[in-house]
């Protein structure tokens, strides 16, 4: 079993006073798919921006609990949340690629503001490397310095990921990736998923039970901020402990 990247100890997240996320643990392994499921309201989206303290940014946010990446709480006193985000990435259920720069800039702005490139060189390959992992270096090479508002929804979304993997992350968080596009950008974004987790561990938040199935090693079900249960996809699916995630999966909640 691959070693684990990213450890959630007793997880708790108030938004305006409400407790939304209730004492939550599990752990991550590596080059593993790491599904996040549960009803609308169930606190998917909240508990993943905990896991890059985007929570930060909230005023009306308070986060309790320990989340270790690699060993290192990024919740302890000097652990700069700056250093959190890239090492934890994070692509969000619109595509939000900044319309108005070109293909290019969208995936160099990141490594240009990190210093990560020495050269135009260098920054010319990690764009291109960025843009071939997220399957779309074939269909853009050609109009790099094309606005990024012409892409169409699904080219949009893998843009928005090849953004993310240029800062190299250690981590990759998805919060309802394909929840926006049809059938068809839906099943290129989930071959690319099976093809991310050689690499990187994701953490993916869905609403479909399917989607789980489909691309997920580990499954945790959430249900109104509670971790109702987690373990192998596969278990999950055909032997779940817990009826509460039965009648999840049979559609029933």
């Amino acid at each position: 079993m691959p070693s684990e990247v990213l450890v959630v100890e007793g997880l708790n997240v108030w938004l305006s006073g409400k407790h939304v996320v209730k004492n939550v643990s599990f752990k991550v392994p590596d080059r593993t798919v790491f599904a996040l499921m549960g009803p609308s309201g169930s606190g998917k989206s909240t508990l993943l921006r905990a896991l890059n303290r985007l929570l930060d940014i909230y005023e009306e946010a308070e986060v309790r609990g320990r989340v270790l990446l690699e060993g290192v709480d990024i919740y302890s006193p000097g652990v700069d949340p700056i250093w959190v985000r890239r090492r934890v990435g994070m692509v969000f259920q619109h595509p939000n690629p900044f319309p108005h720069l070109s293909i290019y800039d969208n995936v160099a702005i990141g490594p240009r503001l990190n210093r990560m490139v020495k050269s135009k060189r260098e920054l010319d390959e990690l764009v291109r490397w960025a843009l071939e992992k997220a399957y779309l270096w074939d269909e853009v090479k050609d109009r790099l310095h094309m606005p990024a508002a012409k892409l169409s929804g699904g080219q949009k979304q893998r843009l928005s990921i090849a953004r993310a993997l240029a800062l190299k992350p250690r981590v990759l968080l998805m919060d309802e990736p394909t929840a926006n596009l049809d059938p068809v950008a839906t099943e290129k974004i989930e071959e690319l998923i099976a093809e991310l987790k050689r690499e990187i561990p994701i953490i993916l938040v869905t609403h479909s039970p399917e989607q789980a199935a489909r691309v997920a090693d580990y499954t945790a079900f959430l249900y109104y901020g509670e971790l109702v249960e987690v373990g192998p996809t596969g278990k999950i699916f055909t032997q779940p402990e817990n009826p509460l995630t039965e009648r999840y999966l049979l559609r029933r909640i």
